[in-house]
């Protein structure tokens, strides 16, 4: 395994309580390999991306448990310093929203030479020569004209490749790509995975992929971790989970994805909301809106069971 994550917690610590957003976190990622992290809003998935980065917010969300291992090395015990030399390097990031990634004021050619000054110590012509060639393979067109643009004259399409060619810069081992294609229509969306499975296979790059979208997890993923009210509920190989999901969750985020064939019908909905991450219930989070809760669904929280090769699932029907 090149990454692994154990037992992570991670709490905002307000005046009016705790909210757990991240409250026992554990899977992992082999080389190579690109693992989908999928669930609902709010569910917690930016924050365990951002919490193996160390990229918490100063004053706000705390790692308070847990381990992240890269190669065997605790992430979490690096010092800052430590950690910025691992970041860019080893394990590197697209954040959400290139629009907001991008500072406004630089040129896309000083942001991608300061990334690329982490790993070349090197004048600045070859920064350049070395930008020009990062844009280029991200296939941007013209891309000695380009790096001396901003973000603002930039599309939202070409933002993500230049965010992405950033990320990349550094030749880092794992890459965690934060819903990189929320902001794109449906064309550029599928030019940027078939981008991002070429970059992977010329880097042999492991990528935590994070997204709402089954559709984007069947084209681009090996294995899913389904996520709930700051659990993972699911996990397992895609194909498996997508022609056999065991979870309630996952049965029920499958059956709303419209179906292109078929009947024409109302599209299936989850009823109800996600509990509160300051008041969570003991039992099973999904219990208040699961068709199939008993008792004791309400009463602990199930232990996660094997339910096939690679595939667990934190169920009491399981059990």
């Amino acid at each position: 395994m090149i990454l692994e994550v154990r037992d992570l917690h991670t709490h905002f610590h307000l005046r009016r309580g705790v909210i757990k957003a991240v409250d026992g976190v554990s899977f992992s990622l082999r080389k190579g390999e690109v693992l989908g992290l999928v669930g609902e809003s709010g569910c917690g998935k930016s924050l365990t991306a951002l919490s193996i980065m160390r990229l918490l917010p100063r004053n706000g969300a705390r790692t308070v448990q847990g381990e992240v291992k890269l190669h065997g090395q605790d992430l979490l015990t690096r010092t800052p310093a430590e950690m910025r030399e691992i970041r860019g390097k080893r394990i590197s990031m697209i954040l959400q929203d290139p629009q907001t990634s991008l500072n406004p004021v630089f040129t896309i050619g000083n942001q991608l030479r300061e990334a690329l000054l982490r790993r070349l110590r090197a004048p600045k012509s070859a920064l350049t020569s070395e930008a020009v060639d990062a844009l280029r393979h991200v296939e941007i067109a013209a891309p000695e004209s380009r790096i001396n643009q901003y973000p603002h004259q930039m599309s939202g399409g070409m933002k993500q490749r230049v965010v992405g060619a950033i990320a990349i810069s550094g030749h880092p081992e794992v890459l965690i790509a934060d819903e990189p294609t929320t902001a794109l229509d449906v064309t550029i969306q599928l030019q940027y995975l078939k981008l991002l499975k070429r970059l992977q296979a010329e880097n042999d790059m492991a990528i935590l992929f994070i997204t709402h979208d089954f559709g984007v997890v069947a084209r681009m993923c090996d294995r899913v971790a389904v996520m709930y009210a700051g659990r993972i509920v699911e996990c397992g190989p895609v194909a498996q989970i997508l022609s056999a999901p065991s979870h309630p969750y996952t049965q029920a985020l499958i059956a709303s994805v419209p179906k292109m064939t078929g009947p024409i019908g109302r599209l299936a909905t989850i009823e109800g909301q996600p509990p509160s991450l300051m008041n969570l219930p003991q039992g099973c989070r999904f219990a208040a809106r699961c068709p199939v809760a008993e008792d004791r669904c309400r009463a602990a929280y199930p232990a996660s069971v094997t339910v096939g090769p690679d595939h667990t699932a934190d169920c009491w029907k399981l059990a």
